[in-house]
């Protein structure tokens, strides 16, 4: 029952303000559909994108540039990456950004005058398109975030969320939903994650979604060791040492390096390999980097400095909920998009990075606005009369404050992934030992006695590692982001895709991939 909670409807709901969720609301309203994008922060600031610039692939099929940018991703995704998907996303990302060009939005030119397209200012992207947005008269909800699904016999049939500020809540009730919520970094303070805490894979979870990859989870940026920023273009320009001063090796990737290092003791970086030019070029391209340096009199290119890896998880790897060639999930009526959806079929068993995650955030967000207004289309004015249920065993009405254990509960959850002899290399010892307390801190009710955003944002951590740890345990072989020290070498035979899903009950599956996938096996 909905009683005592204040109501919406709409066609299309749309959970999560980010890029993805920006171009689903777009999509779904430009197919006549109603549309309402709820986001736990303020659409426009809140998420990864918004702290920064990002990078983008502008490429057209047919060029040299697409035939070098799509070699490229099918040899990082080390046997995953699927050379039909990321042709179509790169395909509909220059066509997304050519439309920015003709609403408006101001690129930056090449010293000739030519347009560049190759890069995005995330704070004036995201006010662009949240203008855009509201002119196209998309009703923006903002500071409330989504707690859980509605179903109507098995299919997702809207959401309730709750206001920050005065803690109403409102069921929503809608044809089709879109998580584009982001991915999970388990606060561990990269710049823009705070509000990233796997809250769209928990819903979609319960509601019976799958997700997949998520063993490929286990990114990290290096950033200051004073600084949340971890822009890491700059760092192939740089020399790390030791705390003697000591040169560390350049065999294999720069963050396994520095990895290594870090469980011995300190790590520094100088920028000295950039000459003036690139200098001046990284300044102006990403001048949230330097702000911390400029503040304490350091400059990075002549001086060392203390650096640490920071996790970026599923906001920079690549798993999430799994969908089909398009954006639609194992659930009918439900859509994910951006970095809630796995980018396995982009970028593999690796990171994607800043141009190719920017991408998909385009594309995969597009089709989910398309498709969820199709799935509108098709049900017929009869969706509105549906009867529809909680997903939740937990009223509304039954949350309110946390209580003072929550903040010891997230502090458990992170000490089983953030750590870099835990998280970034993995053993059976420390991923059995981080899967039994991640158990019983699902089990124990006493820290949920009050259920407020606190407690939910608890909940949705700690699914979200445990579908991290029982797939890197599943996963017997060290390949891309999962590096198992007790099984150090690629194994060919699980050249296949791990999906996982359950709350109460975690499981975890191989699953084959498609001949085209493994006909471009690394």
């Amino acid at each position: 029952m909905l009683n005592k909670i204040e109501k919406a409807e709409t066609d299309v709901l749309v959970i999560g303000g980010g890029p993805a969720g920006c171009w689903a609301a777009w999509n779904a309203v430009s197919a006549g559909m109603s549309v309402i994008l709820i986001d736990k922060g303020y659409v426009g600031t809140s998420g990864a994108t918004a702290a920064g610039n990002t990078t983008t692939i502008y490429t057209k099929r047919g060029t040299a540039e697409r035939a070098a940018t799509v070699d490229q991703r099918l040899r990082l995704g080390q046997g995953f990456a699927e050379q039909a998907v990321v042709e179509t996303v790169l395909d509909r990302t220059v066509e997304n950004l050519d439309l920015l060009a003709h609403w408006g939005y101001p690129f930056p030119t090449y010293e000739d005058g030519r347009p560049y397209r190759g890069m995005l200012r995330g704070p004036d992207y995201l006010r662009f398109m949240r203008q855009k947005l509201i002119k196209a008269r998309v009703k923006i909800l903002d500071h409330c975030p989504a707690e859980e699904l509605l179903l109507s016999d098995g299919v997702v049939a809207g959401a309730i969320a709750r206001y920050r500020r005065g803690g109403e809540a409102l069921a929503i009730h809608a044809g089709a939903v879109v998580i584009a919520s982001g991915g999970c970094a388990f606060l561990s303070g990269a710049l823009g994650t705070n509000n990233l805490t796997g809250d769209g894979y928990l819903m979609a979870a319960e509601a019976g979604a799958t997700l997949s990859g998520m063993e490929f989870s286990a990114q990290y940026g290096i950033s200051p060791a004073y600084s949340s920023v971890t822009k890491g273009v700059v760092y192939f320009w740089g020399t790390f040492t030791n705390e003697a001063g000591d040169v560390l090796g350049e065999a294999g990737d720069r963050q396994s390096a520095v990895a290594q290092e870090l469980i011995k003791g300190s790590v520094y970086a100088v920028l000295d390999k950039a000459p003036p030019r690139l200098q001046e070029g990284f300044r102006r391209g990403q001048p949230n980097i330097f702000v911390p340096f400029d503040r304490l009199g350091i400059d990075p290119f002549t001086e060392r400095f203390p650096i640490t890896l920071r996790h970026e998880g599923t906001v920079r790897g690549t798993g999430g909920l799994k969908i089909d060639a398009r954006a639609g999930t194992t659930v009918p009526g439900l859509f994910a998009a951006g970095d809630a959806a796995t980018r396995q079929a982009m970028s593999g068993a690796t990171t994607g990075g800043g141009g190719p995650n920017s991408s998909w955030a385009m594309a995969t967000g597009s089709w989910a606005g398309e498709d969820a207004a199709a799935f509108v289309k098709a049900l017929g004015p009869l969706w509105r009369s549906r009867t529809v249920h909680r997903v939740s065993a937990v009223a509304a009405s039954d949350r309110g404050e946390a209580n003072d254990t929550v903040a010891d509960v997230t502090d458990i959850v992170k000490q089983q992934i953030l750590p870099v002899d835990r998280g970034f290399f993995r053993t059976a010892e420390t991923l059995t030992a981080a899967s039994q307390s991640l158990n019983a801190l699902w089990a124990d009710e006493t820290w949920r006695s009050r259920r407020n955003a606190r407690v939910r944002e608890a909940e949705a951590l700690i699914a979200t590692a445990r579908w991290v740890t029982e797939s890197a345990l599943l996963r017997r072989e060290s390949r891309g982001l999962q590096r198992r020290l007790d099984h150090p070498e690629q194994n060919s035979a699980l050249r296949k895709a791990i999906d996982t899903g359950g709350t109460d009950h975690i499981w975890t599956s191989y699953v084959s991939l498609s001949p085209q996938r493994m006909s471009h096996a690394s």
